[in-house]
């Protein structure tokens, strides 16, 4: 797991985005704010910590796919550094039959992972056919093993759950059952959703 800024101006606020699995920064480069963002990724392991982000006066979470459960795991045992937090596309238990993705899809990427079976997990993850992207066959086949193993995170609650109703990764039914009794909101999109968006703000709410 590693940290990495996407935008330092010495802003008053932050946001810290946990990403998705394999699909890097570059979805959330249209996205304009006031805000610096922070990016992590790479969930083979969760011992980095944050930067210093002392000197900021409020900081709010981002959590997608992959990366809800992630940051959940990550949090545990750390003080708590954000004033609000949302997910999107994603659940505490990431590889579940009822709350997540399936073990078996899990198990099939895995084991059937190369540059072609990428592109067309990215098809599915945009709803749209992709410019081809380079992987890291072992290192995410790697990760996601890890996920899987790493199995269901602590609850904690979210302030704002967005469930995008063409998902083709995570089954938005899947979804509706892992937050039932929290604020969720769907919205008319793929997986990664982030095109119908033009600034942070209308994410975070």
């Amino acid at each position: 797991m590693e940290f990495r800024w996407l935008k330092q101006t010495q802003s008053a606020e932050a946001i810290v985005v946990f990403g998705g699995w394999a699909v890097g920064p570059e979805v959330f480069g249209h996205l304009n704010c006031a805000q610096d963002i922070l990016f992590a990724d790479d969930y083979r392991d969760l011992n980095a910590d944050l930067p210093d982000l002392t000197t900021y006066g409020q900081i709010t979470l981002l959590a997608w796919s992959f990366g809800v459960a992630s940051y959940a795991h990550w949090q545990a045992g750390r003080v708590d550094p954000f004033v609000r937090k949302v997910a999107i596309n994603g659940t505490l238990c990431p590889v579940d039959s009822d709350h997540g993705i399936p073990p078996q899809v899990v198990a099939n990427t895995i084991s059937t992972l190369s540059k072609a079976s990428y592109q067309q997990f990215l098809r599915r993850v945009f709803s749209a056919p992709q410019v081809e992207a380079a992987i890291d066959v072992p290192a995410r086949r790697k990760e996601l093993e890890v996920v899987a193993d790493r199995g269901a995170a602590p609850h904690i609650r979210f302030d704002h759950v967005w469930i995008s109703a063409r998902d083709r990764i995570f089954p938005p039914a899947h979804q509706y059952r892992a937050w039932k009794g929290q604020s969720v909101h769907e919205l008319d999109g793929p997986h990664a959703p982030f095109a119908r968006f033009s600034n942070w703000h209308e994410v975070i709410g």
